[in-house]
């Protein structure tokens, strides 16, 4: 019996990639799941796992190849039985007497071998509009005991990191999918042995030989096939395979084993110079400048914001006009209440509430720059969610605050308090940065004197905050010293006009200059 190996789907809007690489050749054995080849998008690397067991066929798409979603790329030939000249009691190499395949039942119930159930280990719903993620860590290894609810590994998506648990009690008895690699929605991880079987499994992992360090060969004389990762990792590092010990199933080197086979070489070569005769001067080259460099791929997070931000540029007509403000008056009042306002509200009163109201008051002024454009037609939000931009560690975020034109300074405060730690942890959801329609970014924290940032799409408007500095300043025909801030506003040309865009800004100047016209809604 023949099967195809197909495209598998590449993710939102991704309709066709290249053949990088094939590991496998026609005539070859592959077991179930083994990869055959890796494909390239211009987003993420994909690898084709086998879908049954058996011999290498025609490969129909060669190496270099574009090729479409479902696209035909191989076949195989399905074993029916122990091919000529196989020893019948010998097992796949990925799927050896310890580890049985949980899709293979054999004595036990629900396919665990000893008599114990195997629980899948499922990707969770990442969120409207998001199709795959990427393993970012796995908190456990094959073998480790773990209890019910107990986090396994964190997913990667483009806008969030998703925690995923563990469906049942017992020992992980195969991950499927190893840190780097690429998951769609609903797609397996992992798989969980309970019952008596996890104690099976427990065991055997305890009575398990540790791998070889030398190649291993497979029944028919091959080597085993090592991660496709750990592979592209040896080449650009320049070690060979006999450098890495494989820490895999049957000796298999997986990333990580690079890693650590690279931090052990560094460590041996710092051991080696310390202790050597300095060596004579030499000019530097461009070798010496690549040794000293460091290639981290992107996070899906600031790929789709590189995405996102170079898209609002090609598709909005973006304007940016500044004014400064005078911080006296906040200040003063700020200075004034903050102990009470602490006291009472158990938050601290900062210059972001301010802004926010003068701006949800501005925006009802003029109301274009709460709109979005919508193919020919133009939506005025009657509401106003304030996106308010953070720093992270991973990158930047907007969580939205949702009706904050309705929201008093403390309620306000204390939403920011809670979004920002919240984006911080790492513990967004999606529901928390979708749907605003205006945003704040406030460059001053860093120390940025004056900024114009890039529309957040579909909004039309984002205001920029700078950083407090005193500057002399002609007031009443005399020079005296205040705290000044530029502000500034990027929007869209498209629907608001220079007019318009104006006019906003002076109304925010005036508003966050006089607070006490917010405070009485004037």
């Amino acid at each position: 019996m023949t099967s195809e190996v197909r495209v598998p789907t590449l993710g939102e809007s991704v309709t066709e990639a290249t053949v990088a690489t094939w590991f496998k050749k026609p005539g070859e054995k592959v077991a179930v799941d083994e990869m055959l080849c890796e494909l390239e998008t211009d987003k993420v690397t994909v690898e084709v796992p086998s879908p049954v067991a058996g011999t290498m066929g025609d490969i129909v798409a060669a190496e270099g190849d574009t090729v479409g979603v479902d696209a035909l790329l191989a076949t195989i030939s399905e074993s029916g039985g122990p091919a000529e000249g196989d020893d019948p009691a010998e097992k796949s190499i990925d799927a050896g007497p310890e580890h049985p395949s949980p899709r293979e039942p054999k004595d036990g119930k629900d396919g665990d071998p000893a008599g114990g159930a195997s629980v899948d280990v499922m990707v969770p719903s990442l969120g409207e509009s998001v199709t795959e993620a990427t393993v970012s860590t796995w908190f456990k290894k094959v073998g480790d005991t773990v209890a019910q609810d107990e986090m396994l590994c964190e997913l990667e998506t483009d806008k969030v990191s998703v925690e995923v648990p563990s469906p049942a009690a017992g020992v992980l008895s195969e991950i499927l999918a190893e840190e780097g690699s690429s998951v769609e929605a609903s797609g397996r991880l992992a798989v969980i042995t309970s019952g008596d079987g996890a104690k099976a499994s427990a065991s055997a992992q305890e009575t398990a030989p540790a791998p070889a360090a030398q190649k291993v060969e497979s029944s028919d004389g091959k080597d085993i096939e090592d991660a496709p990762s750990a592979k592209k990792a040896m080449a650009e590092a320049g070690i060979s395979r006999d450098q890495v010990t494989g820490s895999g199933r049957d000796g298999r080197i997986m990333k990580e084993d690079v890693a650590s086979a690279i931090a052990a070489g560094n460590s041996a070569a710092k051991d080696s110079a310390e202790n050597a005769p300095a060596p004579a001067k030499r000019a530097p080259s461009a070798a010496d400048d690549a040794a000293r460099e460091e290639r981290v791929k992107m996070t899906r997070l600031k790929q789709t914001m590189a995405r996102r931000l170079k898209e609002a540029q090609n598709t909005a007509a973006i304007l940016t006009t500044f004014n400064e403000v005078d911080m006296s008056e906040i200040m003063a009042l700020r200075n004034e209440y903050k102990e009470q306002f602490e006291k009472k509200h158990g938050v601290r009163m900062g210059f972001m509430s301010f802004f926010t109201k003068a701006c949800c008051h501005a925006l009802k002024e003029i109301p274009e720059v709460n709109a979005e454009i919508d193919g020919t037609d133009v939506i005025y939000k009657n509401y106003v969610h304030m996106g308010v931009a953070a720093g992270t560690p991973t990158g930047l975020v907007v969580p939205v605050i949702r009706n904050a034109d309705a929201m008093s300074f403390a309620e306000i405060e204390k939403a920011i308090n809670e979004k920002g730690k919240r984006a911080r942890d790492g513990k967004l959801t999606m529901a928390d940065m979708q749907g605003g329609t205006f945003t704040i970014s406030n460059g001053g924290v860093y120390g940025s004197l004056m900024t114009a940032p890039i529309l957040n799409p579909p909004q039309s408007g984002i205001l920029g905050m700078a950083k407090i500095q005193d500057r002399p300043m002609a007031i009443g025909g005399e020079v005296v010293i205040r705290p000044m801030m530029y502000i500034s506003l990027s929007y869209d040309h498209r629907i608001i006009d220079g007019k318009g865009a104006v006019t906003f800004l002076v109304r925010v100047k005036e508003l966050l200059e006089d607070p006490r016209r917010l405070l009485m809604d004037l």
